[in-house]
């Protein structure tokens, strides 16, 4: 069974992730859905509401799983015998970045690293872009799968 990461803090799912999601399942047998918990990092959603989000999103795909993990992608993925990470790429400067984390995971791990396009549609939508939506008020419900709302 082909298994896949995709690793992220999720705060919150954008539309542009559960298209990564959607389209990581038909090259892989699961994708796990990775929350990587930052006890230094400010997030605007809880953890277990994070959760809940991508859960409910993916209620009726069974080969989309969540969980949650500390410390480096690479030690989970090795934990729960996991051999590839899937990431997106919005833009050339998310290329430049990722591509070093993909090399340094390699060469720490051998795990491969496999890249998806953004749609057009949503390379533009970013989670802080979403938070900076919902601070002030605006309409974030056009950036998000529908499990997202806030209360």
């Amino acid at each position: 069974m082909k298994r896949a990461i995709f690793p992220g803090s999720f705060d919150p799912i954008t539309l542009g992730h559960y298209d990564i999601i959607k389209r990581g399942v038909e090259l892989f047998d699961e994708v796990i859905v990775a929350i990587g918990i930052n006890s230094e990092k400010k997030y605007m959603f809880s953890l277990e509401e994070r959760k809940a989000f991508i859960e409910e999103a993916f209620k009726n795909e069974p080969r989309v799983k969540v969980m949650t993990y500390e410390g480096l992608t690479v030690q989970f993925c090795k934990e729960i015998k996991v051999p590839f990470i899937l990431r997106g790429l919005r833009n050339p400067a998310d290329f430049e970045f990722e591509k070093a984390i993909a090399h340094t995971n390699r060469k720490l791990s051998k795990i491969e690293t496999v890249f998806l396009l953004t749609a057009a549609s949503t390379s533009y939508i970013s989670s802080s872009i979403v938070r900076d939506v919902i601070k002030n008020n605006g309409d974030y419900t056009v950036l998000v799968p529908e499990s997202v709302r806030v209360k």
